[in-house]
C-alpha cells in the first residue's frame, strides 16, 4: 500500500515547488520576504539609531526600551478594528497604501536627523514614526494574510504557510542581522574614522528598510492583481457600518467552536512560549549556569520553532490538521512541564526546543484551518485578532512571567520537613504547563473531526501513512450479528437455527455472507475459492478482492438492512480478513484491517458469535461433507491453527463484542447460548422490542476476519 507521498508529496519539498510555480503566490512570497526583511531590520536600526542620538548608558537604555515598548502600544489603541479594514476595503490597494506609507515613514527618520536637529529630537520623532508605522502595519497584515487563501488551491494551503512562515522567523531575521552587522564593518572600514551622520549603519540600514517598502508596493500594485479578485458579499459589506462589522466578527469568532478553538490554542501555545522566554535567565541561574545559558535556552525555542513548522507536516501527514493542532498545544505545555523538572542544561534545552515546536506546529495547524475553513468575508478580523492577540500575549507572558520570577527570585522554599527544596521559577513552570495542557484538551474536544477515533492509533497510523478513518455516520435501529470460526466450526447451522427463532418471533431478519451475498460477490468468490487453483490470486491481490466484496456488500446489503431496523445475521465479517489474510497469509495485520475498515465505512458488529474449533476436528467434518475442498480448506494444518489463534486473540481483545463457544459442544446447547445472548440486544427487561443500534464504524487498528475465510463460508453455506 503506497503512502501519500507517493502521488503528491503534501507537506515536503515537492509541496513547495508546486506552490512557487504559482506565478501570483510566488510574486507574494518575494514581497513578503523582502517586508519581513525590512521589519527586522527597521526594528534593528530604529533602536540602534535611537540609542546613538543620546548620551550616558542610562540614556541609551531608555531610548532602546522605549523605542520597542512604542511597537507593542498601536496593537492595543488599534488592533481591534485592523481586520475590519481588510475586510471591508480592496485587500491589494490596503496593502499598496499601507506599503507606501511605511516608505515615507521609514525615510523620514533618517531625513529628519539630516536637518540638525537636538538629539531627543529625533529620538522623539522616531518613537513618533515607529508608532506610525506600527499602526499602519496592523492594517497591512490581516489585509495580507486574508489575501494569500484566494490566490492557491486550498490543498496547498498548509506549503504556503510553511514557506511564508520559515521566511518570516527564520531566514529574513537571520539575513537582517547579518546585513546591518556587515554594514556596519563595511561602511567604517571605508569610511575609517569617525562617521558622518549620514553613512551611519543604522541611517542606512532604514534607508533599506524604507526602499524595500517601496518595492513590495509597485510588486504588489501591477504585479498581483490577483489579490483584489471579487469576494462575496462585498456590498453588503460595505454598506454596513465599521462598527457593526467589528461586532459581527467578534461574534462569529465567539459563537464559531472551530474559530473559538483555533484563537484560544493559538494564543495558549505562544503564552506557553512566553512563559518560557520570560522565565530563562531565571530558570538558567537556578541550574546553576551563567547568561551564556540563558541565549542557549531562547536560541533552543527558536530553533524548536523552525523545526515544528518545517518538518511537522512530514511527519503527521495526512493526520486530521483540527486534532494535529491540539496535540501540538498539549506537546508544547507538557514541554514546559519537562523544563520545570529539568536538573541539567541539556535536559531543559531539549524541552525548549520541544516548547518552540510544539508552538510552532500549532501555529502552522492553526493559521492554515484560519485560511482554509473560515469564510473570506471574515477572514480579514479573525486573522486580525490572531495576529494581534498573539503579539499582545506574547509579551505580556514574558512581562508577567519575568515580574513574578523577579520577585520570587530563584530562591528555593523548603517543604515542611522533608529536606525537598522547590524553586519558584519551577513552580510557575509547573503551573504554567498544567494550564496549557488544559487548554490544548479543551482546544482538542471543541474542534475534534474524528469523535471515537482513538487518538495516539490515529497517529501512528498517519505517520506510517495509514490515518484512520473516522466513523461513517448513519442512523441504524438494528442489529448487526455475525459469525465467525474456522473451516467445519458448524457458522451456518447455527446461524439458520437463530434467523428461524427470530422469524418465529415476526422480526424482520436478513440473512447473508461473504463472499458471495451480491452478484458482484459471486464473481470474486469464484475468483478466490476456486478448487482447482488455476486462477489463484496472490496473498495481497486476495485481501483486496474480499474488501471489494465487503465494500459492496456493507454498502447493498448489510447499511440498508439496519437503517430500517432489522436483524443482520452475516456468516463471515471483517475478522476473517484479519484471522485468514492476515494471520493466515502472514499479510501485515495492520494493513489487512486498515483495508476493511477503510472498505466497510468502520461498521462493526454488535455481537460476533465465535465457535472455536480444534482445525483437526473441523477439517474432518468438511471431509465428511463428500462436498470437495477449496482453496481454504485445502490449506496446512499449520495455516488453519494460526487461523484459530487469530480468532481467539481478537475475541480476547475485545471480550463484550464476542460470545466465545465451543463447537464441539452440542448443537442445541450452542443455538440455546446464542439466542439467550441475542436476546439481551433485543428485549429490555419488561419484555419490549428495544433493538440496540449497530455500533458506529470500527476505526480501531484490530486485524479483521479473512475475506478468503470469507468466501469459504459461503461454499459451506
Amino acid at each position: 500500500m503506497s503512502s501519500p507521498g507517493a502521488q503528491g508529496d503534501p507537506s515536503g519539498a515537492a509541496a513547495i515547488r508546486s506552490v512557487l510555480r504559482i506565478r501570483p503566490f510566488r510574486r507574494l512570497w518575494i514581497v513578503l520576504g523582502a517586508a519581513s526583511f525590512g521589519d527586522w531590520l527597521g526594528l534593528l536600526a530604529t533602536s540602534v539609531f535611537a540609542a546613538s542620538q543620546v548620551q550616558g548608558s542610562t540614556a541609551k537604555g531608555a531610548a532602546f526600551g522605549s523605542l520597542i515598548a512604542i511597537r507593542l502600544l498601536p496593537a492595543l489603541l488599534l488592533g481591534p478594528v485592523a481586520g475590519v479594514f481588510a475586510d471591508r476595503f480592496d485587500r491589494r490597494w490596503t496593502m499598496v497604501i499601507c506599503d507606501l506609507l511605511r516608505f515615507v515613514l521609514f525615510a523620514s527618520i533618517p531625513l529628519y536627523a539630516l536637518t540638525g536637529a537636538g538629539g531627543g529630537l529625533v529620538v522623539g520623532w522616531a518613537l513618533i514614526a515607529t508608532f506610525l508605522i506600527e499602526s499602519v502595519t496592523l492594517l497591512w497584515i490581516p489585509a495580507k494574510e486574508a489575501a494569500v487563501p484566494n490566490l492557491i488551491p486550498r490543498a496547498r494551503l498548509e506549503a504556503a504557510n510553511q514557506l511564508t512562515l520559515i521566511t518570516t522567523y527564520g531566514l529574513t531575521p537571520i539575513a537582517a542581522a547579518i546585513v546591518a552587522a556587515v554594514l556596519d564593518r563595511t561602511v567604517r572600514g571605508l569610511v575609517g574614522g569617525e562617521l558622518p551622520s549620514w553613512a551611519e549603519p543604522a541611517q542606512l540600514a532604514l534607508w533599506v528598510n524604507s526602499f524595500s517598502r517601496l518595492a513590495t508596493a509597485l510588486v504588489v500594485a501591477f504585479g498581483i492583481k490577483e489579490i483584489s479578485q471579487s469576494r462575496g458579499g462585498e456590498r453588503e459589506q460595505t454598506e454596513q457600518s465599521m462598527f457593526r462589522q467589528f461586532v459581527e466578527g467578534w461574534k462569529y469568532i465567539s459563537q464559531t467552536p472551530l474559530v473559538r478553538g483555533l484563537v484560544l490554542g493559538i494564543f495558549g501555545a505562544f503564552a506557553g512560549g512566553g512563559i518560557v522566554i520570560g522565565m530563562a535567565k531565571f530558570f538558567a541561574a537556578s541550574l546553576g549556569a551563567g547568561d551564556a545559558a540563558f541565549y542557549l535556552l531562547f536560541g533552543a525555542i527558536f530553533v524548536g520553532l523552525a523545526v515544528g513548522i518545517g518538518l511537522g507536516p512530514m511527519i503527521v501527514r495526512d493526520m486530521s490538521r483540527r486534532r494535529w493542532f491540539g496535540m501540538s498545544i498539549v506537546l508544547a505545555s507538557a514541554s514546559v512541564l519537562v523544563l520545570a523538572f529539568a536538573i541539567h542544561l541539556s535536559m531543559a534545552i531539549l524541552g525548549a526546543i520541544l516548547v518552540g515546536a510544539g508552538a510552532g506546529m500549532a501555529f502552522l495547524a492553526g493559521t492554515t484551518l484560519l485560511g482554509g475553513e473560515i469564510a473570506d468575508e471574515v477572514r480579514g478580523r479573525v486573522f486580525a485578532v490572531v495576529q494581534i492577540g498573539t503579539r499582545l500575549v506574547l509579551i505580556l507572558a514574558i512581562t508577567l512571567s519575568s515580574l513574578l520570577v523577579g520577585v520570587g527570585g530563584s530562591r528555593r522554599l523548603t517543604i515542611a520537613d522533608l529536606g525537598i527544596s522547590v524553586s519558584s521559577t519551577r513552580l510557575l513552570l509547573l503551573a504554567a504547563g498544567a494550564a496549557g495542557i488544559f487548554a490544548g484538551i479543551s482546544a482538542f474536544g471543541q474542534m475534534d473531526d474524528k469523535k471515537g477515533v482513538p487518538v495516539l492509533a490515529d497517529l501512528w497510523g498517519s505517520i506510517r501513512g495509514r490515518p484512520l478513518m473516522p466513523a461513517e455516520h448513519f442512523v441504524s435501529s438494528g442489529l448487526f450479528v455475525v459469525f465467525e470460526g474456522g473451516e467445519g466450526a458448524g457458522k451456518s447451522t447455527q446461524l439458520a437455527a437463530l434467523a428461524e427463532r427470530l422469524r418465529a418471533e415476526g422480526r424482520d431478519v436478513v440473512v447473508t455472507r461473504e463472499p458471495g451475498a451480491t452478484a458482484v460477490g459471486e464473481r470474486i468468490r469464484a475468483l478466490v475459492l476456486d478448487p482447482t487453483g488455476e486462477a489463484a490470486p496472490s496473498p495481497r491481490a486476495e485481501a483486496l478482492l474480499y474488501a471489494a466484496d465487503r465494500a459492496h456488500h456493507v454498502a447493498t446489503v448489510v447499511r440498508p438492512a439496519l437503517i430500517r431496523g432489522a436483524v443482520v445475521i452475516s456468516d463471515r465479517y471483517v475478522d476473517s480478513s484479519l484471522a485468514y489474510q492476515g494471520a493466515g497469509r502472514t499479510l501485515p495485520v495492520q494493513e489487512v484491517s486498515w483495508l476493511s475498515s477503510w472498505a466497510t465505512g468502520g461498521l462493526k458488529p454488535d455481537l460476533v458469535v465465535l465457535l472455536d474449533v480444534d482445525p483437526h476436528t473441523g477439517l474432518s467434518r468438511v471431509e465428511s461433507r463428500n462436498a470437495g475442498t477449496d482453496r481454504l480448506e485445502a490449506e496446512s494444518i499449520a495455516f488453519h491453527e494460526r487461523v484459530r489463534y487469530a480468532f481467539l486473540d481478537l475475541a480476547a481483545a475485545d471480550p463484550k463484542r464476542y460470545l466465545v463457544l465451543d463447537a464441539a459442544r452440542p448443537a442445541e446447547e450452542i443455538a440455546a447460548a446464542v439466542a439467550r445472548r441475542v436476546d439481551e440486544f433485543l428485549v429490555d427487561p419488561a419484555g419490549i422490542v428495544h433493538p440496540r443500534p449497530a455500533q458506529g464504524p470500527d476505526t480501531s487498528v484490530q486485524p479483521e476476519l479473512s475475506d478468503t475465510e470469507l468466501v469459504s463460508m459461503e461454499r459451506h453455506t
